[in-house]
């Protein structure tokens, strides 16, 4: 059983008790989320339900944890200008389980 969901203005394939990584939400950890943006459903991965634009179908998921992922480094440089400036990023997800798809 498998299904596309959006969340947070992404498409995940999601599958039940799949963990993925999605953009941070404000819930906190161990509360349960449910996303009824669902796009596409299979139950046997043959025959295909398509929303226009959604289905009548929800996905409820487990909050398991907000993590950061690695940190991407930003140098800029202009030569012999003496311009250097170094800045550091690390994107915000949360991790979730998926429980079922309704």
């Amino acid at each position: 059983m498998i299904a596309i969901v959006d969340i947070k203005g992404s498409q995940y394939k999601v599958e039940e008790k799949q963990k993925i990584f999605v953009p941070k939400l404000k819930e906190e950890k161990g509360s349960k989320v449910e996303f009824d943006t669902v796009l596409l459903f299979s139950e046997d991965g043959k025959s295909f339900e398509i929303g226009k634009p959604y289905l009548e179908r929800k996905v409820t998921a487990t909050v398991i944890d907000h993590i950061k992922d690695d940190k991407v480094i930003v140098f800029k440089k202009k030569r012999r200008k003496g311009y250097k400036v170094k800045r550091g990023h690390r994107q915000q997800y949360t991790q979730i389980s998926i429980d079922k798809i309704i």
